[in-house]
């Protein structure tokens, strides 16, 4: 399997240093050209979202992304990433819009404007590390969309086919379960064997 790292703006080194610990396949997306290596998983990482939904555009990679994601590329957005997915966006206009939620952005206040927490994640049986900066949260999931997560009573993780979208940060901590989570999201889409999803576990 081979995963593609959108590097257009914000932090995506961070998740090429989390698939490089679990051994996954991986390179850069950073203009249009690079769309012709194939690929079978995209990361949308966080950042600025307005910024990178620009940068899409004038690198003329909107269209294509947004084709692949709606046929089934698996796709995982992290904050920023979770907002460009979104088909409602309060308080910011829609981007991407494959996936059905509507994400509040900058929910948290400027006291909860970044924090640390653990709580569950799906039916993962051990707590899960989440770290929010400025983050959104989920307000509402409608038709194929599903929470994974809550915190505080907010969704932070939803799922909609292979779509899979989390309001924190699982690259910046040592916990790789969600990024291993995706992978085998994106393998079972693709009928990849499991054995070629990392080195590690």
């Amino acid at each position: 399997m081979r995963v593609a790292v959108l590097a257009l703006q914000g932090a995506f080194a961070e998740h090429e240093e989390m698939l490089e610990r679990l051994g996954a396949d991986h390179f850069q997306i950073r203009q249009k050209k690079d769309l012709d290596t194939p690929f079978d998983a995209l990361i949308l990482p966080g950042g600025e979202s307005t910024v990178i939904g620009k940068l899409l555009r004038d690198e003329g990679m909107f269209e294509e992304l947004r084709t692949r994601i709606q046929n089934g590329l698996p796709v995982f957005g992290t904050c920023a990433g979770m907002i460009l997915l979104a088909e409602k966006v309060e308080g910011g206009t829609p981007c991407l819009g494959t996936m059905e939620i509507q994400v509040k952005r900058n929910a948290y206040g400027r006291q909860l404007g970044s924090f640390y927490t653990e709580d569950k994640f799906d039916d993962m049986r051990e707590p899960v590390p989440m770290t929010f900066i400025r983050a959104p949260y989920v307000e509402q999931v409608w038709g194929g969309a599903r929470a994974l997560a809550e915190v505080d009573g907010h969704i932070v993780a939803a799922r909609q086919g292979n779509q899979l979208v989390t309001a924190f940060h699982p690259e910046l901590g040592q916990d790789p379960r969600i990024h291993e989570y995706f992978l085998k999201m994106a393998a079972s889409a693709g009928n990849i064997p499991s054995s070629t999803l990392s080195k590690a576990g």
